[in-house]
């Protein structure tokens, strides 16, 4: 019966070309030999890999001759090119300014070499006047070493023990073996000999410097169609490869300029304190530390034993030997502590793990070169895993950055039952935010955390409720997450409330414990800012009534939902308050929300006041209800300053009609760079908005102060990014945009020399999207080339 069950289920088309073929059509087991070739899948994309990666290896290995020549070439290029391209800039012809460059860079190299060959000679005169100093130090050395110490009596004891031992093998007729002493004397090498094998010795890496120096300058000749074929080998994605080439070439350059800066701060403190303790040839050892340093690990070391032994020599005491040792090691504190985590700061992308095990990886495949050549050798892989899918995990391996966002490791450290840990996350990011964000008070810094971080953390923990996480997975996240929130009100206690007649916000959770905790998260950060919120302990119940807060009606309530479809139970629970609370304001936060849930008509169809998907736009709709009662656009906050900036913006000529084509070229390449519709420049006066060169308003009328949002720019002295105004209160029903039919905005200060915000770079558009980092960075910098053009033009104008 099954059989035939089977059968009747089988396509007929696919019935009957198992027919032609002559044979039966099982389904099982073609499901199971389906299965069993998608499970063996994963093992033989190991094994490709791992022969890939062995035959990489072997080819770096077995091909070092040819390539190590071709790496240094590439690494001296990074250095000569940019002198190369000064000189192009100058007029100079590329191939007579690349051979300037070369001769000049030989020359420095062939001048170093001759002042130190004429140090080491002048040193090497002067070294038989201090054997008397060294035989001392040598004898006082092996008296002390003589010397009866501590453990004379065990040795002698232990010797002792050794004779018995060897008396009683002895008299047992076992004698202890010995070994008798061999000594192989090879043929008298002739001085013919010695020639040769020195000539064999130093004719490998002159040929591999003259190879370089030939590399170099045939890729400082041939830059562009160099670059043009890497480009070509690269596939059709110019974009990618592009942006990989500018990201390497970026990278390896300010890592090779911070090195250089760190080792000439290196070298003259050295010198000069090697010459006040009076070490002969004080400069020869800065210098040599500053050569030194550009190896890693093993520079610093080598470099510290000339001028330690030297002092050992020149000194009939020890002060010197010891004032060296210290003024080197205060010198590699100070710089392995300070100053190169300052200049470094994130010039490579690399974890201090992946440099170590990259030096030892290149030093094993190329000896001492590789040691040298391991640090941008690795950038360059850094570089291709986070362009290339395929290869991504270098990018895990190497790179500096997290392998886990902020919300998986918050997740992971509550998983593991770590509540400690996952409050040292947290305290950790706040701090960042509080730092980057120009300052933020506790209030922001928590409140992104909870919107950034924590929330996102119970949307993954919903993800994996059902399929992957255990019963005591989700004990340890409710519990931990609920420990978690009550440590951090003790270190972010509520603020007390300063508005008497502001509405009381009651916080609930829909249905689940995760609602719940989102819904104390949420009331905490309204606590914060100054309101009197509440959040239940518990879940709303399915039938029965749920209890109102003992210390009064609340006029707005926050319910936090979690699912991609709780319509239907959103739609519940707000007729249930309703019946309760007549003229309450229901927000509904739905963590997961679908597009179709975020819609402009789901909360007239929900019977709430508004949906959001983010705590940012919660705590907005929260702030506008108590403030305005929902009523009407938001006003923009009013800089403490505002006097003084205002006045500043007339002083700074920008208002100027002189800067109109300025205007409305840099408007035209905002919107072609952004592919917005609009772009506009704001210039945010004591009451109106200027916008020279706008499509939107008249350049002398401008909008009023409250209905503009470069206005909050201006007031925030930050970018303002909304994806949607219409869902924005700040900006829903603003008539100006209502007008348009503008649904997006994104705008930067654009500020002055003493960094006050005078106005604002926008774009706009008709649809909502989204700003990603990288492009706000580049509308920041647009708007700080626009204000320098503005100064420029007012000082060029200015009377002498």
């Amino acid at each position: 019966m099954g059989h035939d069950s089977e059968t009747r289920a089988i396509p007929p088309r696919r019935a009957a070309g198992a027919a032609r073929a002559g044979a039966p059509f099982d389904g099982g087991r073609g499901r199971a030999a389906a299965a069993s070739l998608a499970s063996i899948v994963p093992g033989l994309r190991l094994l490709t890999g791992l022969a890939i990666a062995t035959i990489l290896i072997a080819a770096l290995y077995f091909g070092r001759s040819l390539l190590i020549p071709l790496a240094l070439a590439a690494l001296l290029g990074f250095l000569l090119d940019p002198p190369v391209r000064l000189l192009c800039r100058w007029g100079l012809p590329r191939v007579l300014s690349v051979c300037l460059v070369v001769l000049f860079a030989v020359g420095v190299l062939v001048g170093v070499g001759v002042y130190v060959t004429t140090q080491l000679t002048a040193l090497s005169r002067d070294l038989p006047t201090y054997q008397s100093t060294i035989r001392d130090k040598l004898h006082a050395l092996r008296e002390t070493a003589t010397r009866p110490g501590a453990w004379e009596g065990a040795l002698k004891t232990l010797q002792t023990m050794q004779k018995e031992i060897d008396t009683t093998q002895a008299q047992a007729g076992k004698p202890a073996a010995s070994a008798q002493k061999v000594e192989i004397v090879g043929p008298e090498s002739r001085p013919t000999r010695v020639v040769l094998d020195w000539l064999g010795r130093v004719s490998e890496p002159v040929a591999t410097a003259g190879i370089a120096l030939l590399f170099v300058i045939l890729m400082l000749m041939d830059r562009r169609d160099l670059r043009d074929r890497l480009l070509r080998l690269a596939g059709g994605d110019l974009h990618t490869a592009t942006d990989a080439m500018d990201e390497a070439s970026g990278r390896i350059g300010r890592y090779l300029r911070m090195q250089f800066l760190i080792n000439a701060g290196y070298a003259v403190p050295m010198g000069l304190g090697l010459w006040w303790i009076g070490v002969p040839a004080a400069a020869l050892w800065g210098f040599v530390a500053a050569v030194m340093r550009f190896v890693p690990y093993v520079g610093p070391i080598v470099s510290a034993v000339f001028p330690i032994a030297l002092a050992f020599a020149v000194s009939p005491d020890w002060s010197m030997v010891l004032w060296t040792i210290g003024l080197i090691l205060a010198l590699e504190v100070l710089c392995g502590n300070l100053v190169e985590p300052w200049l470094y700061g994130s010039s490579t992308g690399l974890s201090a793990m992946s440099i170590i095990v990259a030096a030892m990886f290149w030093t094993a495949l190329w000896g001492p070169l590789g040691l040298i050549l391991s640090t941008p050798l690795t950038v360059c892989l850094l570089v291709i895993g986070r362009y290339l899918p395929s290869l991504h995990f270098l990018e895990v391996l190497l790179g500096s950055e997290s392998a886990l966002a902020p919300p998986q490791r918050l997740y992971q450290r509550l998983l593991a039952g770590d509540v400690e840990e996952a409050l040292d996350l947290a305290d950790e990011i706040v701090e960042e935010r509080r730092v980057s964000k120009n300052g933020d008070g506790s209030a922001d810094a928590l409140a992104g955390f909870y919107g950034e971080v924590a929330v996102p953390m119970l949307r993954l923990a919903t993800t994996h409720h059902a399929d992957v996480a255990s019963a005591e997975h989700r004990l340890r996240l409710a519990t931990g997450t609920a420990e978690l929130v009550e440590e951090l009100r003790e270190q972010y206690p509520p603020v007390p409330s300063m508005q008497e007649d502001a509405p009381r916000v009651l916080c609930l959770g829909a249905r689940w414990e995760v609602d719940v905790l989102a819904a104390a998260m949420v009331a905490h950060a309204l606590e914060l800012r100054g309101l009197r919120a509440h959040a239940a302990a518990q879940a709303l119940p399915s039938t029965t009534a749920f209890e109102l807060p003992a210390d009064g009606r609340p006029g707005i309530v926050c319910l936090s939902v979690f699912g991609t479809q709780p319509q239907a139970r959103v739609r519940l629970i707000a007729r249930r308050l309703r019946r309760r609370l007549p003229d309450v304001r229901i927000l509904v936060a739905a963590w997961s929300a679908s597009s179709d849930l975020l819609d402009v008509d789901a909360p007239r169809r929900l019977g709430v006041d508004a949906i959001v998907a983010d705590l940012g736009s919660l705590l907005l709709h929260v702030d506008h209800l108590s403030v305005r009662g929902g009523n009407g656009p938001g006003a923009a906050p009013i800089p403490p300053d505002d006097a003084a900036r205002v006045h500043a913006l007339h002083r700074s000529g920008a208002l100027s009609p002189a800067h109109a084509a300025l205007y409305e070229e840099t408007i035209r390449r905002v919107a072609n760079a952004f592919d917005a519709k609009y772009a506009e420049i704001s210039w945010v006066d004591a009451e109106r908005v200027l916008k020279p060169a706008s499509a939107l308003a008249a350049a002398n009328q401008g909008v009023p102060r409250e209905l503009s949002a470069c206005a909050h720019v201006v007031g925030t002295n930050a970018a303002v990014v909304v994806a949607d105004l219409a869902r924005d209160p700040r900006f829903a029903g603003n008539p100006l945009f209502g007008e348009h039919g503008i649904r997006f905005y994104a705008g930067t200060p654009i500020r002055d020399r003493d960094g006050r915000a005078l106005g604002a770079l926008c774009i706009l558009d008709a649809a909502p999207r989204e700003m990603k980092p990288a492009d706000l960075e580049l509308l920041a910098q647009m708007a700080d080339e626009l204000m320098r053009r503005v100064q420029e033009r007012a000082g060029d104008a200015a009377p002498a």
